[in-house]
């Protein structure tokens, strides 16, 4: 389907029965691209949406975004028109004094004014005159405007809790504060959780009606509270620690969520899958096997343990034979959401065989 012939009664229905296990077969959410969207007319398209100099107003990049590459996006299966603000991996320490760093490739954050303090002294509150808070708060409400129900508004990035607290301590000295200030660190768990959903809450009510649904940087869709969870400090510590430090603050969110994935971030991270799979409002698990690792298809014992668990499964795929192999692996591989962005045109062929087998 194209943007403005965008079927999204039929679309949201598919991805509701998905939830609920009615559908009877995986989601796709591939899509490819048209030749146009190399057009060096308007603004250059970044990798991330803090990139923009804050003075461009958000309405005219995200009306450079549509004509640039909605309206160029072919969507195939269940994929939808989607826009997430890309502020990098867990922006959320920029609303209570942290600093947010733009470089060509990434975003990343500093310690700001808590620069030096100790751990004691570190008191998150959410800040709403913070730049990085407006200018999202911006973008919210501009596509509200815009797009009136034609695209999805993703949840930005929040970041996990413990992967914001390293941001501000660093992280080195927050391994140390598990030992040394166990008390400290949970009091400071329950602070960030708490400006996390004050700052969710506030994002979610600027698009309340303007958006066909839930979704985040993984564009699941979903028509109650969906996000995409995570604890990418916790490839650090052991399972004990991850069942101490984690996992309440982790089933408290998923309480507050309707649909809870969790971003399963690397091999580091799959001691902690049982304890996760132990939570019981966690709808669903990503993996994703890291950079220098064998694609998703090739761990099927960690794709078969999540779907066996219950839970639903969320992969990327780059070809039609990485979704045949992981569909053969599973034994029920209606659990599955296959999600594969920027498909060469090559690959169409065998894609739409495979959602013509599958009746989409």
């Amino acid at each position: 389907m194209e943007f403005d012939q965008f079927n999204w009664g039929k679309t949201a229905e598919n991805w509701e029965k998905w939830w609920s296990g009615d559908l009877g077969r995986p989601v796709f959410y591939f899509t490819s691209f048209s030749a146009s969207t190399r057009d060096d007319a308007g603004l250059e398209i970044k990798p991330f949406t803090s990139q923009y100099d804050f003075s461009i107003p958000a309405a005219e990049i995200l009306l450079n975004y549509e004509n640039k590459i909605l309206r160029n996006t072919h969507y195939y299966g269940d994929a939808f028109p989607t826009f997430w603000p890309n502020f990098g991996p867990g922006v959320l320490p920029t609303f209570a004094g942290g600093e947010g760093h733009n470089h060509a490739d990434t975003v990343w954050y500093s310690p700001g004014r808590f620069e030096g303090c100790e751990l004691k002294d570190i008191e998150f509150k959410l800040d709403k005159s913070s730049l990085w808070f407006r200018r999202i708060e911006e973008f919210f409400t501009a596509a509200a405007q815009i797009w009136k129900s034609r695209t999805v508004m993703g949840m930005t990035d929040l970041g996990g809790t413990l992967d914001i607290i390293a941001s501000l301590r660093p992280g080195e000295k927050l391994l140390l504060d598990l030992y040394d200030n166990p008390d400290e660190v949970k009091r400071l768990i329950r602070e960030v959780h708490d400006v996390w959903w004050e700052a969710y809450a506030h994002f979610e009510n600027l698009t309340a009606g303007s958006s066909p649904g839930y979704s985040a940087w993984t564009p699941l869709l979903s028509k109650s509270r969906y996000y995409m969870l995570q604890c990418d400090f916790s490839y650090m510590i052991s399972p004990d620690m991850f069942e101490e430090f984690v996992k309440p603050e982790l089933a408290d969110s998923c309480r507050r969520l309707s649909r809870a994935f969790y971003h399963l971030d690397g091999k580091g991270e799959l001691p902690h899958l049982k304890h996760l799979c132990s939570i019981p409002e966690l709808a669903g698990i990503q993996w994703i096997p890291g950079d220098g690792m064998p694609p998703s298809a090739d761990w099927p014992e960690v794709l078969r343990e999540i779907v066996g668990s219950g839970r639903k499964l969320q992969v990327f795929v780059s070809s039609s034979d990485e979704v045949e192999k992981i569909i053969s692996c599973l034994e029920k591989p209606e659990a599955a959401a296959f999600i594969g962005m920027n498909f060469k045109r090559e690959e169409e062929e065998k894609l739409l065989g495979i959602l013509e087998r599958f009746g989409v």
